[in-house]
């Protein structure tokens, strides 16, 4: 299968026309897109806030179309599997306490309660929106008494959350949509509530050359700033080679703690 290929400049000017002259019956839905980012950037300023109201927008359209762009329920099935059989492949077990950055409407979420003990897995997003969306798939999954943790979250400071109690936590195409400073503020708080031998996987949209954003919805890094960026605040990463041949567009990275960087954390 193709491995997955670093992203060009989305935001150039060439790239935009090149795109709009081959796919022109997408025109139109990217100028709403831009008319929603210029009304809602002048009513938020705070990126937290800006994206809520993008979530509560597409929440509002169709809940799944605030999980990826216009969805098929096979596609929604289809990632959250991809996303669940990769740690299931990594060592996911039932015993494992799990936090899920921005678990959305538990497109993987679902498979990860199903799996794990009672009460062991975390969810959290900034939008009530897409929580209430969670609390329906619960119902239609028949996991209620897995009594999994549903909560909204203002940030990624993690503040309200033990010490050393998570074996995984995970984030799903949650980077792609943050700047610089929040991906930062998760890397300053999350080795706090790593367990020993802990790991946090993440997936991102890489770019080779400049790095860039599209609106203020979707963000391009390189490996080496998110890389940089984890050590400053006393961890490793390491890009996750075997999710590469997958088929999904995103490239992820997996973080430690230095002190247990020499560790095995997955088989």
């Amino acid at each position: 299968m193709a491995r997955t290929r670093p992203a060009r400049n989305r935001s150039s000017l060439a790239h935009q026309v090149r795109y709009a002259l081959s796919h022109p019956d997408k025109v139109p839905a990217h100028v709403r897109r831009l008319a929603r980012d210029t009304w809602l950037r002048l009513r938020h300023r705070d990126h937290i806030a800006y994206y809520r109201a993008v979530m509560a927008s597409d929440a509002a359209r169709d809940p799944k179309a605030a999980v990826g762009h216009n969805p098929s329920a096979e596609s929604w099935e289809r990632i959250g599997r991809l996303q669940f059989d990769y740690l299931l492949r990594h060592g996911l077990e039932p015993g494992h306490r799990m936090l899920d950055i921005g678990c959305g409407n538990l497109r993987a979420g679902r498979l990860f309660i199903g799996h794990l003990d009672t009460g062991n897995y975390y969810g959290i997003d900034i939008s009530p929106a897409i929580l209430l969306a969670a609390q329906d798939t619960l119902v239609r999954e028949g996991l209620q008494a897995k009594l999994p943790h549903l909560t909204l979250a203002d940030d990624l400071t993690f503040a309200f959350l033990p010490e050393a109690h998570f074996d995984v936590v995970h984030a799903h195409s949650v980077f792609s949509h943050s700047p610089r400073h929040v991906i930062e503020e998760c890397f300053a708080h999350v080795g706090r509530i790593l367990a020993p031998g802990g790991f946090f996987d993440f997936t991102f949209d890489r770019t080779e050359g400049e790095e860039h954003q599209v609106l203020h919805e979707d963000f391009y890094y390189r490996t080496e700033t998110l890389v940089g960026l984890a050590a400053r605040h006393g961890l490793t990463a390491r890009f996750m080679d075997d999710w590469e041949d997958l088929p999904h567009r995103q490239s992820k990275l997996r973080v430690t703690a230095v002190s247990e960087a020499a560790r095995t954390v997955a088989p």
